[in-house]
């Protein structure tokens, strides 16, 4: 059984910061994608922020330059580092992994609100 569990959320005044993780539980052999995502009130759900394997990274353009996305292997962990968050932020972060075959796991989500 593999289960991924964020922690980390919160409330945060604008222009705070917050870090996001996530722990992978259960036996995985090989994740190529870890990544965090986000939906907001009435909005879809949007990518954040991914890292490759080989520790590409891949931003939204929203987020550029204010996240910071990390990972660790051994328990699989990623992380966002949020700095100068904005109350546009306000959303619940799913952090997602992407196995060899495609195979997608996500966690249940934390929520992050920015007041203004």
């Amino acid at each position: 059984q593999v289960q991924l569990v964020e922690s980390g959320g919160g409330l945060v005044q604008a222009g705070g910061s917050l870090r996001l993780s996530c722990v992978v539980h259960g036996r995985l052999f090989s994740i190529n994608t870890m990544g965090w995502y986000r939906q907001g009130p009435g909005i879809q759900r949007e990518m954040v922020a991914l890292i490759r394997s080989g520790g590409e990274t891949v931003y939204a353009h929203s987020v550029k330059g204010r996240f910071t996305i990390s990972r660790e292997n051994a328990p699989y962990t990623v992380y966002l580092q949020m700095n100068s968050l904005k109350p546009e932020d306000t959303a619940v972060y799913y952090c997602n992994a992407v196995v060899s075959g495609g195979v997608q796991y996500r966690g249940q989500g934390t929520p992050v609100t920015v007041s203004s």
